[in-house]
């Protein structure tokens, strides 16, 4: 088929499993995101005491969390890896021919109207690198005690997802590196995003400043819902937050 043999076509495969990424990141820097809310309207910290979904006592960023244990995230997890594993592959596959085709280290064979000068855009391969083995650390902290308890019955599943984020971000040393990652999935994103719709037809001149634009947004919305999180969950680990309200008074 001309979408699985030709350089187009792989791109273009490149460019969906992208968007899917994208889309869950968005979602998933919500939910995050609630935990901040919780530190503002005092639901920090609340866990029912029973194991149901959605009780009412609940903070709202346990609710996300409840919503992420619904049957129809279980069934959306091998998607999502599947789409992950596409991802990877052929972003590998691209850097590989273009580095037996030009011998050197540069982007994707097509040609672009992205900036010569961007640095993620020349380094979407190793900013990717990065985000995968980071990755990897990462779920040893959330999806290894939650996701994989109930899919699989493996581990001990923990039913308090505050205690989670105040345990990981409640080390400076972690906060900081997760910050790092962040920081390397806006360079991603930053470019990936627009590059995404320009790979599948988006590129008119009127467009592409537009697209560039909307990549920056949508990158930037993710890095601070995540930052926020991190930064916040520490503050409330080391007991901070109250003391800098005090401070802003």
């Amino acid at each position: 088929m001309f979408i699985f043999n030709s350089s187009i076509g792989k791109k273009f495969i490149q460019a969906v499993s992208g968007a899917f990424l994208v889309i869950f990141l968005l979602l998933h820097a919500t939910i995050n995101f609630f935990s901040v809310i919780d530190s503002f309207t005092g639901g920090y910290g609340q866990v029912a005491a029973d194991d149901v979904l959605f009780s009412s006592g609940d903070g709202l960023f346990k609710l996300g969390c409840d919503f992420m244990s619904t049957p129809f995230i279980d069934i959306m997890v091998p998607i999502l890896a599947l789409g992950f594993f596409v991802h990877i592959a052929y972003g590998c596959w691209l850097t590989a021919r273009n580095l037996s085709a030009r011998g050197g280290f540069k982007r994707y064979e097509v040609a672009s109207k992205a900036a010569a000068d961007s640095w993620s855009a020349k380094n979407m391969f190793i900013l990717g690198i990065v985000i995968l083995g980071f990755l990897c650390f990462h779920l040893t902290h959330f999806w290894a005690k939650m996701q994989l308890p109930e899919m699989f019955g493996i581990g001990e599943f923990e039913n308090n997802p505050y205690l989670l984020l105040n345990f990981t971000f409640g080390a400076w040393w972690r906060l900081v590196l997760y910050l790092l990652w962040f920081a390397a999935i806006w360079l991603h994103l930053n470019h990936g995003i627009w590059s995404m719709f320009q790979t599948v037809g988006w590129d008119g001149s009127t467009w592409f400043k537009r697209l560039k634009v909307i990549g920056t947004i949508v990158s930037t919305i993710i890095f601070l819902a995540f930052a926020a999180t991190a930064v916040n969950a520490f503050l409330q680990a080391n007991d901070l937050l109250c003391c800098c309200c005090c401070c802003g008074k």
